[in-house]
């Protein structure tokens, strides 16, 4: 590995983001099953070198999240920047479905199947991620569009879920998230003023 107080060779730092892309790309379709070594192949480098950035499988898979998890939470800031007020919430979180429960279907169910806690995983990506479902959340909260008893928790929970169904049920998915996104808007009160049952 290399010494983290020296910095890479130009070429060094372009080998390790092309394997870098090329393990996400492989890991999202195949899942962890990939060996290394294919994925060097793909990329057109040595074995070595995959090992040279990454000593071992589950560094790269770590390193392949982060940087993916990375990247979400730079497109969720975008719609925070760019969408109306409330809504980047629920773009996201559709955005989030359609990315990461289809294309990213491989990384999504090695995290959900096998148990991956992501607060031990990257620590610090997932605190940068949960931040910005607070600050989405709160913004939805704000504008009233977001039910007020939503917690950040929560959301994580129903993206999670929302990616879960986009794999393993596609032919549902768009019409099963509509409804979970629907269920987050703040409930109306009755239009005849009778009380609500159940």
């Amino acid at each position: 590995m290399a010494d983290p107080a020296k910095p890479l060779r130009a070429d060094a730092v372009r080998n390790r983001e092309l394997v870098l892309e090329t393990a996400y790309a492989t890991i999202a379709a195949r899942g962890l099953s990939v060996p290394i070594d294919e994925i060097a192949r793909r990329a057109g480098v040595g074995a070595g070198t995959v090992y040279r950035h990454f000593p071992t499988k589950n560094a790269l898979f770590i390193a392949v999240f982060e940087h993916r998890l990375q990247q979400v939470v730079t497109a969720g800031r975008a719609l925070l920047d760019s969408a109306g007020p409330g809504e980047a919430l629920f773009g996201f979180i559709r955005a989030m479905a359609v990315d990461w429960g289809a294309v990213d279907q491989g990384l999504t169910q090695v995290i959900a199947g096998d148990g991956i806690d992501l607060d031990v995983l990257a620590p610090d990506v997932e605190a940068q991620f949960l931040a910005l479902i607070g600050e989405l959340l709160a913004d939805a909260q704000r504008a009233g569009t977001a039910r007020g008893d939503l917690t950040v928790r929560e959301t994580k929970a129903i993206i999670v879920g929302c990616q879960a169904v986009q794999g393993h049920t596609p032919d549902v998915a768009e019409r099963v998230i509509t409804l979970i996104l629907g269920c987050l808007r703040p409930e109306p009160g009755p239009a005849d003023g009778r009380p609500r049952m159940g």
